[in-house]
């Protein structure tokens, strides 16, 4: 995973942890917090390509399978 993913997500629990007060408000947003969370862990994530320039075949197969 990309640490920008990572960081994201870190920002989102920690937020989500802040709105701990029961009014409503804070309720809706910690919800759609915490489901924001929920995508993000399903979003399915592609290999990161390498940053050379030496082409390895498998990895190009299971790519364009993918795609």
């Amino acid at each position: 995973m990309p640490p920008t993913y990572l960081l994201a997500r870190d920002h989102l629990q920690r937020a989500a942890s802040m709105l701990r007060d029961e009014d409503i408000h804070s309720l809706q947003l910690r919800q759609i917090i915490e489901r924001t969370i929920q995508l993000m862990d399903e979003t399915p994530h592609r290999p990161q390509r390498p940053r050379n320039n030496v082409l390895d075949f498998e990895t190009f197969r299971a790519l364009l399978r993918n795609e």
